[in-house]
């Protein structure tokens, strides 16, 4: 019978939804229906399973060498990658030591605090790949950072104020009388 159009389309039923209700027929087929073909299957399946397990306990001393093998190699590979790391961030380390003291060095004549250079510079990029520092940039680069930075420059001198005679009273005369007597004076005029 054709279907008829309800507005819808119309949706297929593939094998995925339809129910499976088949069941086994109970019969030669199936070798747990009958207990003596039950107990043969069993014993076939334990032999098998015991010549797995012979071959597995054969195989394993292999494999538990193959794998300590393995991790011994892995274990040198990975001990001489930690040596290599560590040797790297040494010299790395000794040579940003090795600009750094460039750079102070460098800065002491001009900067108040050497320090401020360093602090002010791109150290990495003085360092040459075989280590050498070049201190023809590094000066250059200083220069230009008093240009830019006049206040890290290190002063002269100390600026000393000069002194204004016109400051303070002019009409004060001192008498070059006694300072003693002064203070009589003064606290005679003040119990009055």
């Amino acid at each position: 019978m054709p279907e008829e159009p309800t507005g819808q389309e119309p949706t297929e039923v593939t094998e995925e939804q339809e129910p499976t209700t088949q069941e086994e027929p109970k019969g030669s087929s199936d070798p747990w229906a009958d207990p003596e073909k039950a107990r043969k299957e069993i014993e076939k399946l334990r032999k098998e399973a015991a010549s797995y397990r012979t071959k597995y306990k054969e195989a394993e001393p292999l494999a538990r060498k193959a794998k300590e093998m393995e991790d011994a190699q892995k274990t040198a590979e990975e001990r001489l990658t930690a040596q290599l790391a560590e040797e790297q961030k040494r010299r790395s380390a000794l040579l940003d030591r090795a600009v750094r003291a460039e750079v102070r060095a460098l800065a002491a004549d001009g900067f108040a605090d050497p320090a401020d250079a360093a602090a002010f510079l791109d150290l990495a990029s003085y360092a040459g790949e075989d280590g050498d520092v070049d201190s023809d940039q590094i000066k250059a680069d200083l220069d230009d950072l008093l240009k830019r930075k006049p206040h890290l420059a290190k002063q002269s001198e100390p600026r000393r104020p000069a002194p204004d005679r016109s400051q303070g009273s002019s009409g004060n005369t001192r008498s070059k009388s006694d300072p003693a007597a002064e203070f009589a004076g003064f606290l005679g005029q003040r119990l009055r």
